[in-house]
């Protein structure tokens, strides 16, 4: 008998699927239509381990709603846009054009190898100007709806590679990869208005029944709806200070105010050389709400006195501190020591008043001594009026005087800010915009998009090219004709991928999409991909795509109707005597192969370029073929877990293929049925196809791993013969190559891959027999397997012939008998 080969079968039936097209979407089709999408790509030149669980995932429901009957969209595509491609122009002398489709190319390749079905017909590249020109068309339409403005806003800036930083590409105050001291500066940037869709976004996330709940938190703590209290301090200075809480019922418990470092009250004192100097080291710090968290707490006292608006004889300080940033709430606070963790570390360090006003139980001192800061629910202590209420109800009380008094009111605030969109770097969409001396701000024609990159730009100079370009940036005024200038910042990369499953769905060349055409694939039914991009890309792309349905074009609000965060693949991590990250293949055996030095073995990790913990699939599909890997990736962890990438996991799966081969080849012509055999089978058919549609990939698997057993130990028969033959249906999204050869050399018509998913027989579904439970005294004496519903006086006749049973009554007569049909008989001895 021989062994499937794995090597000539990949690329056989990889090369059938191509030529017949097999896996091209139909917009015409008058099936059911289902949407299965993974995130793409960012094509950084090889795919990983991580990549291949993430897509295996996918192309299994792809493949099993096909065979259920489905007309299934299942692309690809490539995130092609960002800094990286400049880093590597930067560091190896290469465009970064050619840099992005050479991996493109390189990647692509390693996808198909693995067999996945995808609809290649509909590959894009967010790079490509056939896609983000029509991004620069939709840019313009949320312009004309008010969506879009430019503003200056504070943003990190790295002076040596002279672009603008995310808050998570500054690392203890440097940039990530020059290591320069990063500057915050004021530029005029560009801004999308999200936060016209705070609400929307947030009841929308109610919506989401098939989204994990842990994401669905996120995305509302990210939006961060705030109900509270503005109100005003009036100043020793004479002026007013209005701050923003969400904890009014605390206001006795005040001992200061701070401000942020570009609030107008600090910007007046700037000229004192103290004041200058703190401000500047506010700036140097982080603005991230995590370094915002961790960092140490800071304040500059102003001399200014607030006077509290409850109790004119209650005077509090005025700091600037850098905690309090100027672009959330009113860019001012009054500080609880007692109440927020925050205050309370502040108030320590400058000896400030720290006073209880909510009591958890019955301390009401208003010496406040415990070691942090007490943040609970409780009752009013110390604050007059509001003494002996809840929480709740104080908040209440505080926001009813503040109206009623004009000093106040209660208002709503969100944690969400606009997004910012404009980052100083060549490798993005350039923003369709003309700078005019006469006309101001002027968007680009339609007609003359898309605006191109230039191709001739150099990196040797840091900073953005397209600002120095001696002819890109120059052109005419659309509106006078004057000398006028491109805008140079490109659009953040998020946007690329904010509606690229739109694109997916719809490809005409004179539109970004077909609206009619979009809308009969969306939402996507299932979306999978990593927990990582449960924020940042899942809030975009819901906004986007609220935001093209508020200018008319499409009208779907929420882009993702399922949503799967698989489990990362890790590996060890491993270092040499210098500290340096190795692979792992250049270890083995506790050494680097290259020089025999010893290797520190690290902690086991998520998959990850920078720790070289990666596994590369290739040599892997050369050693044991695409099914192989695409058994292991989904059959020993469940999918939302983890899975440690093993060398005999993958042997294991391997072993499984064969058998299922052996299986195939070894099979007989035979008469007569297996009841049990038969059973089983539709069992499992029912069982798996539940699993797939759960995502529950590890189920099914051990659910076809009983099945195959079964069919190995059952003795020729009609019924085993017809056991194979559903078994290779039953792999085929799993393992489509075998699938495919197999169901060749069993002589079946066609493609298993255009197959319909095997029927059920209800009657096989249902048990004939039941196992009982003997009990005497309420202790197990035995176990009978009888016919299902078998009467009372048949079940009590059988459990007292059990020999376990006659041992311990020793001949005597039984005190009672409770017998419970199809479950058990309990024996009173």
């Amino acid at each position: 008998m021989s062994r499937f080969n794995a090597s000539v079968a990949d690329a056989k039936w990889q090369a059938a699927w191509d030529e017949r097209g097999t896996f091209a979407a139909e917009d015409s089709s008058a099936k059911p239509k289902s949407y299965v999408l993974e995130m793409f790509p960012y094509p950084s030149g090889k795919i990983h381990m991580g990549h291949v669980r993430n897509y295996t995932m996918g192309d299994v429901l792809a493949r099993f709603r096909r065979m259920t009957g489905h007309e299934v969209l299942h692309p690809m595509g490539w995130d092609a846009f960002g800094m990286p491609a400049e880093n590597a122009a930067m560091e190896k002398g290469v465009h970064p054009g050619a840099w992005t489709y050479d991996n493109i190319a390189s990647m692509k390749a390693q996808l198909k190898r693995l067999g996945f079905a995808l609809d290649w017909t509909r590959e894009l590249a967010t790079c490509d100007p056939t896609y983000y020109g029509h991004e620069q068309a939709l840019f313009l339409d949320l312009l004309t709806a008010g969506l879009v403005y430019r503003k200056e806003s504070a943003v990190n800036w790295d002076p040596v590679d002279m672009t603008v930083l995310a808050n998570e590409q500054v690392i203890d105050g440097r940039g990530w990869r020059s290591g320069a001291l990063v500057e915050k500066r004021k530029l005029n940037q560009w801004f999308l208005k999200i936060t016209d869709f705070a609400d929307e976004l947030l009841d929308g996330l109610g919506t989401l029944e098939h989204w994990p709940d842990k994401v669905r938190l996120m995305q509302e703590n990210w939006i961060g709806k705030s109900e509270g209290l503005r109100f005003r301090f009036a100043l020793s200075d004479g002026g007013e200070v209005e701050v923003f809480t969400t904890r009014p019922d605390t206001i006795f418990g005040a001992s200061f105010v701070a401000v942020a470092a570009d609030h107008p009250i600090a910007q007046a004192m700037a000229g004192d050389a103290h004041v200058a100097d703190f401000i500047a080291a506010c700036k140097a710090g982080g603005t991230s709400a995590a370094e915002i968290e961790t960092q140490e707490k800071l304040g500059y006292n102003t001399g200014i006195r607030a006077t509290h608006p409850l109790d004119p004889s209650i005077q509090l300080p005025v700091y600037i501190a850098n905690f309090v940033l100027m672009d959330y709430g009113t860019g001012a606070v009054f500080g609880v020591p007692a109440h927020d963790q925050r205050d309370f570390e502040f108030a320590t360090k400058y000896a400030l008043p720290i006073r209880r006003v909510v009591a958890d139980g019955e301390n009401s001192a208003p010496e406040f001594t415990d070691a942090e800061a007490y943040t609970g629910p409780g009752r009013l202590v110390n604050s007059r009026f509001l003494d002996g209420m809840d929480v709740a109800d104080a908040k209440r009380a505080v926001i009813s005087r503040a109206e009623t008094e004009g000093w106040g009111d209660g208002t709503t605030v969100w944690r969400l800010r606009d997004w910012g969109v404009s980052r100083q770097r060549y490798w993005g969409t350039p923003i369709p915009i003309i700078h005019c001396d006469a006309c101001g701000v002027v968007p680009v024609p339609k007609d003359q998009l898309p605006v191109v990159l230039p191709e001739d730009v150099s990196f040797d100079v840091p900073g953005n090219p397209l600002d120095r370009h001696p002819t890109w940036k120059h052109v005419p005024c659309p509106s006078c004709g004057a000398e006028a200038r491109r805008e140079t910042d490109t659009l953040d990369t998020f946007i690329n991928s904010s509606w690229y499953f739109i694109r997916f769905a719809s490809q005409p060349d004179d539109q970004p999409f077909d609206k009619a055409v979009a809308e009969s694939w969306l939402p996507v039914g299932q979306y999978i991909g990593g927990v990582e991009h449960a924020i940042l890309h899942l809030l975009y792309a819901r906004f986007w795509t609220r935001a093209l349905r508020r200018v008319g074009k499409i009208n779907v609000a929420e882009p993702f109707a399922g949503l799967f965060t698989q489990g990362m693949v890790t590996h060890e991590t491993y270092k040499d005597p210098a500290g340096t990250w190795l692979a792992p293949e250049q270890v083995a055996d506790g050494k680097v192969i290259a020089t025999g030095e010893p290797v520190t073995v690290g902690r086991v990790e998520k998959m990850s370029k920078s720790k070289k913990n990666t596994v590369d699939p290739s040599p892997i599909v050369d050693r044991y073929g695409a099914d192989a890997v695409r058994w292991f990736m989904l059959s020993d962890s469940p999918p939302e877990r983890d899975l440690p990438w093993s060398e005999a996991g993958i042997e294991g799966a391997w072993r499984f293929v064969q058998r299922v081969w052996r299986l195939v080849e070894g099979v007989e012509a035979a008469e007569g049925a297996d009841v049990e055999l038969d059973r089983k089978l539709h069992r499992t058919i029912a069982g798996v196809a539940e699993d797939v549609e759960a995502l529950a990939f590890n189920k099914a698997v051990a659910k076809l791993y009983e099945l195959t057993s079964a069919i190995e130990k059952a003795k020729p028969s009609a019924s085993r013969a017809q056991a194979v033959a559903t078994l290779v249906r039953l792999v085929a999204p799993m393992i489509p190559h075998m699938a495919e050869e197999a169901w060749s050399v069993l002589g079946q018509d066609g493609l298993v891959a255009d197959a319909a998913w095997p029927d059920v027989d209800p009657a096989l579904l249902v048990d004939d027999s039941v196992t009982i439970a003997v009990q005497v005294n309420g202790k197990l004496r035995d176990t009978l397997t009888v016919p299902k519903g078998s009467a009372k006086d048949a079940l009590q006749a059988a459990a007292l012939a059990s020999a376990g049973v006659q041992r311990i009554l020793e001949g005597a007569a039984p005190k009672k008998v409770i017998v419970v049909p199809d479950r058990l008989v309990n024996i009173v001895a």
